[in-house]
């Protein structure tokens, strides 16, 4: 019971606490203690139990913007290593790292943007100058601590969107795949391409590529190291939408900033209680993961957003959601 006795402090208020405590009881024996309280505390959290407001400043190669008027609550992380082509190094994984952890615990964060500030490329993977200097030591860890920044990634509570206006290969393509959303421009490359220089997908691309489109599908692809374009990723599944590219190159990048602003009107708290169930629950067989959409459904029921929800709806008007 020790990690109901911590969600009682990240809750904030004894409506949600009382609903961790009914989620608790409900949730499979298949789970032990630990499983529940690692879930109800990420359930928690994902609600918006933790309070902070952090500012992410600029970093020389990520640049972090947070978007103003009809598009307040979208955050753009901003790839920004040009004489490298976005590939990934030390420093641009300390910086997305960092600004990765500012924004899990902001609540006024509701939908965030992965883009290349580099026209004509997202990311080329990693930095093979920088791994040729390494010694064979070090290259274990560095791929840890991307394969960990992937996954903080993905963990993020709020939606996340890639916009693909450029190639996306190793690497690159393993970054987009930790995100919930991906758009790509028609014209752009992409690919687990690690098998041509005798290595593996190290960052996620193995578990991630199979469950985007099938484990088959998977093999074919990473064992020939194949590139395709956006049209071929959107035929088999690995990017939901493709757009043609435009004369200023971001096409990508402004589809996603539409359907960002879909995102954002609808309830904060309702939406990261979505991405959690969906998330976890594909993790697990079908009766676990009905418990933990229960689990999730608690948290909403305390909010004044559903109040909010319910009012507007009598009297016939758009929702003012606050995310509380």
């Amino acid at each position: 019971m020790a990690a109901l006795a911590g969600l009682r402090v990240l809750a904030g208020g004894g409506g949600v606490t009382r609903a961790a405590h009914a989620a608790w009881r409900q949730l499979p024996h298949s789970l032990d203690g630990r499983g529940k309280g690692q879930l109800l505390m990420r359930v928690t959290c994902a609600a918006g139990g933790r309070q902070f407001s952090s500012e992410v400043k600029s970093e020389d190669e990520l640049r972090v913007r947070y978007l103003e008027g009809e598009e307040q609550g979208i955050v753009v992380l901003g790839i920004n290593r040009p004489h490298a082509k976005n590939a990934i190094s030390k420093g641009l994984v300390k910086s997305m790292l960092k600004a990765v952890d500012s924004l899990k615990g902001n609540n006024k964060v509701r939908t965030v943007i992965l883009r290349s500030e580099v026209p004509g490329v997202f990311c080329a993977g990693a930095d093979l100058k920088e791994r040729a200097k390494m010694h064979p030591s070090e290259v274990g860890p560095f791929v840890s601590k991307a394969r960990s920044l992937m996954n903080e990634f993905a963990n993020l509570p709020m939606p996340t969107i890639t916009a693909l206006d450029g190639a996306a290969l190793g690497g690159g393509l393993e970054m987009a795949l930790a995100s919930d959303i991906i758009v790509a421009a028609s014209s752009t490359k992409m690919g687990l391409v690690e098998t041509k220089l005798a290595i593996i997908p190290g960052a996620g691309g193995t578990q991630r590529l199979p469950r985007a489109v099938g484990v088959a599908l998977a093999k074919e692809l990473i064992f020939s190291a194949r590139v395709l374009d956006g049209d071929e990723a959107k035929s088999i599944g690995l990017v939901s939408h493709v757009v043609e590219q435009n004369e200023e190159g971001d096409a990508a990048y402004r589809r996603a900033v539409a359907l960002a602003r879909e995102f954002i009107s609808q309830g904060p708290i309702a939406v990261r209680m979505a991405k959690l169930a969906i998330n976890q629950g594909i993790e697990v067989d079908l009766a676990t993961g009905l418990a933990i959409e229960e689990a999730c459904y608690a948290q909403v029921i305390p909010t004044k957003d559903r109040l909010e929800g319910l009012l507007a709806f009598k009297e016939k008007r758009p929702p003012r959601y606050k995310g509380e």
